[in-house]
């Protein structure tokens, strides 16, 4: 009674497990994780122990827990608390921060609030790519704080990185590929390592777009022209690189206004037959 959990583990590289939980009445006895804690308080108000000092957990910040240290947790209200926890592996943000966590665990940063929002987001709809990008930006964020550096500082030039992007991804419009395995290609390729932080800033300071936005329009535009060739919705999607008829029919309907059943049947009066 009083309890309500979603937990799940995402195919994206650095998540060890999301969980949205809305608690009433229970409280966390003192316990570890091996992974990092990165936790929203959408109402109520938690409180916490760790490392023998007292926290709270307001709404409107963003609290970061650091892997194998102890940590306790409570409602602070009558009503309860709703969280949402992304578990990060130890090495998104490395364990030379760990010490840093422990003296600072919360942030008053409405943006990085926003961002951590935002991936809960993608998440929660499976948009892989998108996800990746997200993630880079908050741990990116992330590190900021704990280093006490100003966030996301200028890159060393690499002229042509985001066309390099660009390429990887038109080669790979249907199968994609993840940041991190872009990353490690482009380094590979002609240049020193990038982050996934970087491939992202340096793509869409050069084309206006992230990368996963870019991408899903390229699918799309395979998804028109073989719709419009006849071919049934549902095979569209795993032809262009979408998981079913509904994930198409989501960004379809994004993009264009219209469900790609009907784009494909607005055509119908312009065929004419083959000779």
């Amino acid at each position: 009674m009083g309890t309500d959990i979603s937990a799940w583990r995402p195919a994206v590289p650095g998540v060890v497990e999301v969980l949205h939980a809305r608690f009433t009445d229970h409280a966390y006895p003192a316990h570890t994780h091996d992974a990092w804690t990165l936790l929203l308080v959408d109402s109520g108000t938690v409180t916490y122990g760790l490392d023998h000092r007292e926290h709270g957990a307001p709404p409107a910040s963003v609290t970061l827990l650091p892997p194998h240290v102890p940590h306790d947790g409570r409602n602070a209200t009558a009503e309860g608390f709703r969280k949402r926890v992304l578990y990060l592996d130890t090495p998104a943000l490395g364990a030379d921060l760990v010490g840093a966590a422990v003296d600072h665990p919360a942030f008053a940063d409405p943006a990085l609030r926003l961002r951590v929002h935002q991936l809960h987001g993608v998440l929660r709809a499976g948009e892989g790519l998108a996800a990746e990008e997200r993630l880079a930006l908050v741990v990116d964020r992330l590190r900021a704080h704990l280093t006490r550096r100003s966030p996301a500082p200028p890159d060393p030039p690499r002229p042509g990185l985001a066309h390099e992007l660009r390429d990887l991804l038109d080669a790979r419009v249907t199968d994609g590929l993840t940041l991190a395995d872009a990353a490690t290609e482009l380094a590979a390729g002609s240049g020193p390592a990038v982050g996934p932080e970087r491939l992202v800033r340096a793509f869409t300071r050069e084309f206006g777009i992230p990368p996963h936005r870019y991408l899903t329009g390229r699918r799309v535009d395979l998804a028109r022209r073989l719709l419009l060739d006849g071919v049934p919705p549902a095979q569209v999607a795993p032809a262009v690189g979408f998981y079913d008829q509904a994930h198409l029919t989501r960004h379809f309907r994004r993009m264009l206004g219209t469900a790609p059943g009907a784009y494909a049947r607005s055509g119908g009066r312009h065929r004419r037959a083959a000779p």
